[in-house]
């Protein structure tokens, strides 16, 4: 049987020397994570405007829809944990790859408000299946101690694929949104795919240890655990971790953080351009410059973030929202403007890359992707509530003032959930004996 364009792919890889596979699997999330930001997360706001020109449906419409992009995900947060357990990684983001680019097929078709919701219903379910909870569940499982570095490294293709907005905006004003859109259904296929191949499920399965260590050196690492204040051996199953405080401070404060994301993400050239006078291609152009930050935060919050309190870093970046908010709101002029989403955008970097390692630190990789699916039940509330609260306010008051106030307000009540996430103790089981 012939292979498949995946397998040739991990074939050649494997046989690469002197390099740990767990890097392979992180080049193959950052492919894949350029290519959902290019063509769906970092560009939606561009869509928007010009479908609104073309239809003229009102911003609060356009977040309803994201709002559901974002509550699908949600809700298939624990399903997707089970299946990634059940099925690992690759078949699992096959799916997706080939939802997500179909997706993008039939969006290109639309000519109602229901069409349009119901092709981001499937552009949901496939970028959820194949981007970032599956690819940061398999990094989770690869590494330990480079952990932060690793899943820091591999969110950067996020910010790469927003730094493709400009490009976007381009295609949409000379070839269309129709068109702009059948062309991305094709080329996730034709590259998601063979990147899926990349992917394994754990390292113990295929002869490695978590960062290529030696069998002595994780015994040393268990031993040594105990006194280390970031890290713990002992894995949590998904109940025990959802009965601890410690589980809920952090969703909540990852929660408000995406609350302010996720507005910003949809209004943020709405407002450029209908409040302080940038045109479409000024406001893709700041949009790529808050990602080119938002890079330098994935890749200095990862390196930071393997050395020094995860909780506490995540407590300051949270208050650079609040900071980027309050500016946007009161709109000093273009440089302020400019500046304040460059700080969202290395705030969200920085933020962004411990919250999953925080985590697997906090209750292992045992139960990981059933304790970060019931982690998006709690985080979808932001992710909906955000962009909908956004366009409601400014529906009702006719600018952005109030929505960039409010989602200040949010991201301050996340620096005290963040604050408060402190590491939890070890579950007390019978005899008194913890997993290991």
């Amino acid at each position: 049987m012939a292979m498949t364009a995946g397998q040739r792919v991990a074939q050649v890889t494997e046989r690469a020397r002197g390099l740990f596979y767990g890097w392979w699997i992180v080049a193959g999330g950052v492919g894949i994570q350029i290519i959902i930001a290019a063509a769906l997360n970092q560009s939606y706001g561009a869509y928007v405007v010009v479908l609104q020109q073309q239809f003229g449906w009102n911003k609060t419409a356009f977040s309803a829809a994201y709002a559901i992009q974002q509550m699908e995900s949600g809700l298939l947060g624990p399903l997707q944990g089970w299946l990634l357990d059940r099925f690992g990684p690759r078949r699992v983001m096959r799916v997706g790859i080939v939802l997500l680019g179909s997706g993008f097929i039939f969006f290109s078709t639309i000519d109602s408000l229901l069409g349009f919701y119901v092709a981001f219903l499937i552009l949901a379910v496939g970028s959820g299946l194949a981007g970032f909870m599956s690819i940061t569940t398999t990094i989770v499982n690869w590494f330990e101690r480079r952990r932060a570095t690793a899943l820091g490294i591999m969110q950067t293709g996020g910010a790469i694929g927003g730094l493709s907005v400009p490009l976007v905006a381009f295609s949409l004003t000379e070839f269309g949104w129709r068109a702009t859109a059948f062309a991305s259904g094709l080329l996730i296929v034709a590259v998601g795919l063979p990147l899926t191949g990349l992917f394994r499920h754990r390292p113990e399965e295929h002869g490695y240890l978590p960062d290529g260590a030696a069998p002595g050196e994780i015994q040393a690492r268990a031993v040594t655990s105990v006194s280390d204040p970031h890290r713990t051996h002992v894995d949590f199953t998904a109940r025990e971790a959802l009965r601890t405080p410690t589980f809920w401070f952090l969703s909540m404060g990852h929660a408000c953080a995406m609350f302010v994301v996720a507005g910003v993400q949809v209004h943020l050239i709405a407002a450029l351009t209908e409040d302080y006078g940038f045109s479409l291609g000024q406001a893709a152009g700041v949009v790529s410059l808050m990602t080119a930050t938002m890079l330098v935060g994935q890749l200095s919050g990862g390196f930071i973030g393997d050395r020094f309190s995860k909780r506490w870093i995540a407590t300051i970046a949270t208050g650079g929202h609040v900071v980027a908010m309050l500016t946007l709101a009161l709109g000093f002029g273009a440089l302020l403007i400019i500046g304040a989403a460059m700080l969202q955008g290395l705030s969200h970097g920085v933020r962004g890359v411990q919250m999953m390692p925080m985590r697997a630190d906090y209750f292992g990789r045992s139960a990981f992707a059933t304790i970060a699916g019931f982690s998006s039940l709690v985080m979808i509330w932001g992710l909906m509530a955000g962009p909908l609260a956004a366009g409601l306010l400014a529906d009702r008051f006719g600018d952005y003032h109030w929505s960039f106030l409010m989602l200040a307000a949010i991201g301050a009540a996340g620096v005290v959930f963040f604050a408060f996430s402190r590491k939890p103790a070890a579950p007390q089981r019978i005899g008194g004996v913890h997993s290991a």
